[in-house]
C-alpha cells in the first residue's frame, strides 16, 4: 500500500510538470528560458519515474518525444532568439555543400561496374 501511494504521488507530479511544460510551449506568453526550463524539468521527472519503475520506459520516452517535438515546433515557428535563427541558417548553408563535395569525389575514386544480364 505504501508503494502504491508513493507511485501515485510521483505519477501525479509527472503529469503536472508535463502539462505545465505543454501549456508554456503552446498557449501562454512565457519567456524562452522559462519554457526551456519547464520542459527540461518535465523530462527529468519522466526519466526519474522511469528509472524507479513507476512509469514504463517506453511510456516515458514517448512523452519526452512529444514534448521535444512540440518544443522544436515552437522554436521553428517563432525564431525570436538570435541563436536559434543563426544555428538554423548555419545548418542549412552547410548541408548542401557537403553532399556536393562527396558527389564529386565518388566518380573519381571508383568507376561504375557494368550491369550483368
Amino acid at each position: 500500500m505504501r508503494r502504491a501511494a508513493r507511485n501515485r504521488g510521483v505519477k501525479s507530479e509527472v503529469k503536472t510538470l508535463v502539462v505545465k511544460a505543454r501549456k508554456s510551449l503552446v498557449g501562454s506568453p512565457v519567456a524562452e528560458s522559462e519554457r526551456h526550463a519547464l520542459t527540461l524539468e518535465a523530462i527529468r521527472a519522466l526519466d526519474r519515474a522511469a528509472s524507479k519503475g513507476i512509469l514504463h520506459r517506453n511510456n516515458a520516452a514517448r512523452r519526452k518525444a512529444r514534448l521535444t517535438k512540440l518544443m522544436a515546433k515552437v522554436a521553428i515557428a517563432s525564431p525570436s532568439s538570435g541563436q536559434a535563427a543563426r544555428g538554423k541558417k548555419g545548418g542549412a548553408a552547410a548541408a548542401p555543400a557537403a553532399p556536393a563535395a562527396t558527389a564529386a569525389a565518388k566518380p573519381a575514386s571508383k568507376p561504375a561496374a557494368p550491369k550483368k544480364k
